[in-house]
């Protein structure tokens, strides 16, 4: 700048002639805004992966990463892919990214569309702004974990999870655990047996954690295996196949033991007779007399295995109807462990008759029970009934013959059109449950393979019944909404009206969730298939999902919506302003 006796002398604009400020180029700021390209060498078209199997987007060197469309996370890596960001120029340079956005594409073009806006300084002083679309191929690629599917032999370590009962309600509760923390994730197959599953995995990590998440949930032991099949003595690699068996606690909940008198005083004292109450990573006992409950770990259990004396099976169930019931006051006994005071609440003396004995006979049984509390006079109940049962051990047969035993222990109260021995009981459920995708090897022909599926189904019926029954069992599951259900909501029906305030394991509706379509069946309405198809974008369904537009703003990214997207240009002229990014720096999300 010059100075003529103490004053400014300006300059005029090469190509404007207004007056300005001398510079190197002698231009003021808007034509030289017309003549520069702030984005040069910065690429406007790039390629993503994307995995149409699992729906992952390809980071790089092998990584693959989850991430919704709109989202902040797909935004992020598609600024990776943009070659020419923050880098300095020829003359040092530097070009900023100070804001991006999405901008609306087709949704079968296969096209992801940004709006980038990049600032830099041209010259001292002056800081010139462009925005700019960059448009992103999506191309399908197959990641590592979707190829070993579809290949024989490609699994690594297999977990065969094993329990010799001859029921499967175990593994039906073992498989709603599984699928609420995604114990599955990573397994190439599962392969379903009538005594367990098998479930694959492509290394021996994978494997290990789910052996872990068993070894949380249920009393295992478990033996592993490993087998040689390639070596190379050269660079001294071996290949190996590990195969892992699980074999799961045979006790399952509602059996019926009789305790060596040894476990029983180290248990807190608890009576030889005893209820499984339920399994988790420990063995759950309960005195059905008295309420006293008592924890056997898995260790113990295995280093002095013991068998139920009455096994939970339907053959074994009798159906009991409720005449009357009685509070119970225990005294208190200081040789034993005194029961809970929640427990004691739960005891009483029930006045009980066999269902089929109605019409028949006028016989009365009064017991107590540890499930009293949920029952009233009309109620129907399930339970053993020991006078007409003969115990393969020995000191629990004299015990039963010299009377010390009770008649009756009442297992469960049921509920809805169970107790009422509706036909159409099961599909007036309220709740339904998630499968496993599961491949059934062990298919046969003719009388066995119906016998099996009769067999399964009854077991499936069995598992929802105690569903219905037992509050603490469906903590650990998701259950969904029926149509049932549904309509009970639409009807304005209280999630919370309860029959008998005392009763607090029936299933509310409070409980259920929404979300799960298992079959949307053939008659289906044509016009709303053509607006899900509208949705359907690069292999990815997002039918039930956010609208345009909202995830972005969740995310507090810009979007540019359907009718605005034709307005915006390619490439805008670029337009001078006074420092880098202040218009953007009071917003909330900055991209690092």
């Amino acid at each position: 700048m010059a100075l003529v006796g103490g004053t400014m002398v300006n300059v005029l604009c090469c190509m404007c002639g207004i007056p300005i400020a001398p510079n190197a180029s002698n231009s003021c700021p808007s034509c030289l805004a017309s003549i520069s390209d702030v984005t040069r060498g910065i690429s406007t078209e790039s390629i993503l992966h994307q995995c149409r199997g699992c729906q992952r987007w390809h980071m790089d060197a092998g990584k693959w990463m989850a991430c919704e469309l709109e989202s902040r996370e797909l935004m992020s890596l598609c600024l990776k892919n943009v070659s020419g960001l923050n880098k300095a120029g020829v003359h040092g340079e530097m070009t900023r990214l100070v804001d991006a956005g999405w901008v609306w594409s087709e949704p079968h073009s296969m096209r992801l569309k940004v709006r980038l806006t990049v600032q830099k300084e041209v010259q001292s002083g002056t800081i010139l702004q462009q925005s700019f679309v960059v448009v992103f191929v999506v191309r399908n690629q197959q990641c590592i974990e979707c190829q070993a599917e579809f290949r024989q032999g490609s699994w690594v370590s297999v977990v065969q999870v094993r329990q010799r009962v001859g029921h499967k309600r175990t593994f039906l509760y073992l498989e709603q655990l599984i699928l609420k923390h995604g114990a599955h994730r990573g397994a190439l197959n599962i392969e379903a047996f009538r005594d367990g599953m098998d479930f694959y995995f492509p290394d021996k990590g994978k494997a290990a954690r789910f052996i872990t998440f068993l070894e949380n949930v249920v009393p295992i032991k478990c033996k592993a295996s490993k087998k040689l099949i390639s070596t190379d003595d050269k660079s001294n690699i071996s290949n190996y196949k590990y195969t892992n068996l699980v074999e799961i606690c045979p006790l399952c909940k509602e059996d019926l033991l009789c305790l060596p008198a040894k476990m029983a005083r180290n248990l807190g004292n608890i009576s030889r007779l005893c209820l499984v109450k339920n399994i988790t990573n420990n063995i759950h006992l309960i005195d059905p007399l008295t309420g006293q409950t008592a924890q056997m770990s898995g260790e113990v259990f295995w280093r002095e295995p013991i068998r139920p004396i009455i096994t939970a099976a339907r053959s074994r169930f009798v159906r009991y109807i409720v005449l009357g019931k009685d509070a119970v006051i225990l005294e208190r006994n200081v040789s034993r462990k005194s029961a809970t005071r929640r427990n004691k609440a739960k005891l009483a003396t029930l006045t009980v008759a066999k269902e089929a004995d109605l019409g028949i006979n006028d016989v009365q049984i009064e017991e107590r029970s540890h499930v009293g509390y949920l029952m009233k006079s009309g109620d129907i109940g399930v339970g053993y009934d020991l006078t007409d049962v003969q115990f393969v051990d020995d000191e629990a047969e004299e015990a039963r013959a010299a009377g010390k035993y009770p008649d009756v222990i009442m297992l469960r109260k049921l509920y809805g059109g169970v107790a009422t021995n509706e036909s159409d009981a099961a599909r007036q459920r309220m709740f339904k449950l998630q499968k496993l995708e599961a491949d059934n090897v062990e298919a046969a022909k003719d009388k066995k393979a119906k016998k099996d599926k009769e067999n399964d189904d009854m077991d499936e019926e069995d598992f929802l019944r105690e569903v219905e029954a037992d509050k603490e069992m469906r903590i650990n599951m998701n259950l969904y909404k029926t149509e049932i259900a549904m309509k009970k909501l639409e009807g304005g029906e209280n999630a919370s009206v309860d029959e008998d305030d005392d009763d607090d394991q029936q299933v509310k509706l409070d409980e259920l969730l929404d979300g799960l379509v298992l079959d949307d069946g053939p008659d289906k309405d044509m016009k709303d298939v053509e607006l899900d198809e509208d949705l359907l974008w690069g292999g990815i369904d997002q039918i039930g999902m956010l609208e345009e537009g909202e995830k972005a703003a969740k995310d507090g990214i810009a979007y540019t919506g359907r009718e605005d997207a034709q307005n915006v240009k390619e490439k805008d002229s670029a337009m001078p302003v006074q420092s880098f990014g202040q218009q953007y720096m009071d917003k909330k999300f900055t991209f690092k």
